[in-house]
């Protein structure tokens, strides 16, 4: 069975929204103007989870921005996300941007549950800040991987929203990448369930 792991660069406060720049998001830009000074730490940490992964799952926005950001580009990184299959959330998408892609346009719980029973291995959402609350709001999520930039914004979207209950997790790991970023791992907490 697949495990579902949430990728995310978040700032201190969660926000998630347009780190490069371009979305005209007000703080948009806000990763960018770090990752001047520690690019290949945080490179790193991506490639090689994209090495270890079996797939990646996201919606359309996040599709059509990493295939704009990946198909022209080669090595050992761009390589490995070019070439690795992909999954597209999407009621309203005919054909994926990116290479190896397909839809998934039906009811996305079901959608997403099949998916995890078919593959093997771990099942990676980046970006994906619409898709990611209807994941954990059906308990879809196995473990959640955030890169912390040292940045508070103060406003923007954030990874987590609203949800109907509260979501038990447990930490797996706290390691700093490089001397600017730190990366926290969860796993969903299921034996705390009914408390």
């Amino acid at each position: 069975m697949g495990k579902i792991i949430v990728t995310e660069n978040v700032s201190l406060d969660g926000v998630a929204q347009d780190p490069l720049g371009g979305e005209g998001f007000k703080h948009g830009g806000w990763g960018t103007e770090i990752l001047t000074t520690a690019r290949e730490d945080w490179a790193k940490v991506l490639q090689d989870e994209a090495l270890a992964s079996e797939a990646l799952l996201m919606g359309r926005r996040t599709d059509e921005w990493f295939a704009a950001q990946w198909l022209p580009r080669s090595g050992v990184w761009a390589d490995r996300l070019n070439s690795m299959p992909k999954y597209v959330v999407s009621s309203t998408l005919d054909k994926p941007k990116w290479s190896n892609a397909t839809i998934l346009s039906g009811d996305v719980v079901e959608e997403v549950s099949n998916l995890k029973a078919r593959l093997d291995g771990d099942i990676v959402v980046y970006g994906s800040t619409r898709l990611v609350p209807t994941l954990m709001e059906h308990d879809l999520v196995d473990e959640v991987r955030l890169i912390l930039f040292p940045v508070v914004l103060g406003a923007g979207e954030r990874i987590f929203g609203e949800t109907s209950d509260k979501t038990r997790i447990r930490l797996v790991q706290v390691r700093p990448v490089g001397d600017t970023f730190a990366f926290v791992s969860y796993e969903r907490d299921r034996g705390g369930q009914g408390d």
